[in-house]
Parts: structure tokens; C-alpha cells; sequence
């Protein structure tokens, strides 16, 4: 039976209007992809023992708490702690100190990341896609066939794969590292996970003209760059602040280093990508 609260609509265009203007073109793709459906169970966060833990909620059980933080488009809603993914996980589930390896990221902040991407109504775009909603407001926008969305993680590609669908969208999704070798030529490449660098792939992969736009792992810089004619890329840092998580390459990230990551740098500063090696 659907238990999904009848009035998602109604938050779904409170957030819409909390977000963007009425004229601006991401209003209606907020106001209409139901952001509940990607989410409906998650992980909060709440102190246990003296200690932070992550502590499972489910939609259906407390719909007001669902319908809130589905519609709160300031939050990031965490679906994956360490290797364990809210959808599997036993009802009173507690997770102690571990980091969050998928979320719903905060709506305000992809739309923001669209807004420098600088979307064409044919733009052929690129998304990373850990619980879907980001790419759902791409295929609103844009229409599915526009829209390719890749994640490492498989199991996240199948949920997202099935929701998409539910709310009407079925846009080309794929389970590759984003870092690694891509297939297909986009105009943008908007990622919603941070990188240490501009990867190689990402120059390939687009198309001339083409626009990245995502962060830099633990400096908060988001960086907008299009790409040159000889294949390299020049860009700015965005005047606003902004951070993801970090690529990752199996079901959890490593242990945290001990030796504390010196801050960030200050200021603007004009980016400059190197194009790929040729290959011999």
C-alpha cells in the first residue's frame, strides 16, 4: 500500500518558492520531483554514550519527519553511513562514528551547481548520482534523454534507477567511478562529489565549449571551468562556499588520517587544467 503523505505537493512547492524565484527555470523541477521518494529512510545524526552516532528514521513511520526533511531545502539528507545503506538496515538501527558516503545533497546547492553549469535547453549533461534527486530536477529540466548519471556504487544506480522511474523519468544511468574512463561527449559535467583534481577523463569527455562544474576535496573551493581549444580548461573558483563528499572507490572510505589537513586557501583564483596525455 502507498503510505506517501497526500500532501507532498504542497511542501514540494514551498520549497520551490523558498528556493528560487517563480520565473527562474528551476522552480517548476522543484516544485514537482517528489524529493521524498529518494529518500524514504535515512540516517540523523544523535549523540550516544558522549558520543556522535547515526541513527535510522523511516519515512512511513513518521511521515511529518519525512515530508520535513525531504522539504528542507537547506538539508542534506544522509542515505549511507560507512557501508550501510538506509534501505537495508533493521528498524532502531544506531551507527556510531563512521562518515556518510551517500546523501541527497541539499536542493538549494544543486541548483546553485546547475546555475554556474549554465544549462542550454539541448545541453547534453553528465550528473553524478548517489540517491537520484539531483538527477531527476536534470531530466525535469532538460528531458531524460539529455541526461546520463553515473555512481561506483551499484546498489545506488538500481534504487535510483526504480525511483526515477516512479516519478516518471528514466534517464541513462550507469555504474562507473567518475574519476575513471567515461563514455559519451557532454556539454556539462556538473559533480556533486568532491575530486583532488580536475580528472583527466572529464577534459575528454567534453565536448568543445563544455562546462565542469564541481568541488575540491577538503578546501571548499567550487570551481567552474570551460573547456579550451587545445583540450585543457580555464575557470574560476564561485564566489560561494561549497563541499561534498569525497569520491570513493569501494563500499567505505579509508581511516582518517591523524596528522589534521592544514585549511583552506582564501580568496579568488583563476583555475587552469592541463589537457590529457596523449596515449602511446
Amino acid at each position: 500500500m502507498d503510505r506517501t503523505p497526500t500532501d507532498w505537493a504542497d511542501h514540494a512547492a514551498r520549497m520551490a518558492d523558498e528556493t528560487v524565484r517563480p520565473e527562474s527555470r528551476w522552480h517548476r523541477p522543484l516544485a514537482t520531483v517528489p524529493r521524498h521518494l529518494f529518500v524514504p529512510r535515512w540516517w540523523t545524526t544523535s549523540e550516544q554514550d558522549g558520543t556522535w552516532a547515526y541513527e535510522l528514521r523511516d519515512g512511513t513511520s513518521d511521515p511529518d519527519a519525512w515530508m520535513n526533511s525531504a522539504n528542507d531545502n537547506s538539508l542534506s539528507v544522509i542515505t549511507r553511513v560507512g557501508p550501510h545503506h538506509a534501505d537495508h538496515a533493521a528498524p532502531g538501527t544506531v551507527i556510531p562514528e563512521t562518515r556518510p558516503t551517500s546523501s541527497a545533497t541539499l536542493p538549494k546547492l544543486v541548483v546553485k551547481l546547475y546555475q554556474h553549469a549554465f544549462l542550454a535547453d539541448d545541453s547534453r549533461i553528465l550528473v553524478t548520482c548517489g540517491s537520484g534527486y539531483g538527477t531527476a530536477l536534470a531530466c525535469q529540466r532538460l528531458g531524460d534523454e539529455r541526461v546520463t548519471s553515473v555512481d561506483v556504487d551499484p546498489y545506488l544506480v538500481h534504487a535510483a534507477r526504480d525511483r526515477l522511474a516512479a516519478a516518471g523519468h528514466r534517464p541513462h544511468l550507469e555504474v562507473c567511478d567518475v574519476t575513471g574512463e567515461l563514455s559519451g561527449v557532454y556539454d556539462r559535467i556538473v559533480s556533486t562529489v568532491s575530486v583532488p583534481a580536475v580528472p583527466a577523463s572529464w577534459l575528454a569527455a567534453l565536448a568543445p565549449g563544455g562546462r565542469m562544474v564541481s568541488t575540491l576535496s577538503g578546501t571548499g573551493l567550487l570551481i567552474v571551468a570551460d573547456k579550451t581549444a587545445d583540450g585543457g580548461a580555464t575557470g574560476r573558483v564561485a564566489p560561494e562556499p561549497a563541499g561534498f563528499m569525497s569520491t570513493r572507490h569501494g563500499d567505505d572510505y579509508p581511516p582518517l588520517p591523524t596528522t589534521p589537513i592544514g585549511g583552506p586557501p582564501r580568496g579568488r583564483r583563476t583555475a587552469r587544467a592541463s589537457p590529457p596525455a596523449a596515449t602511446r
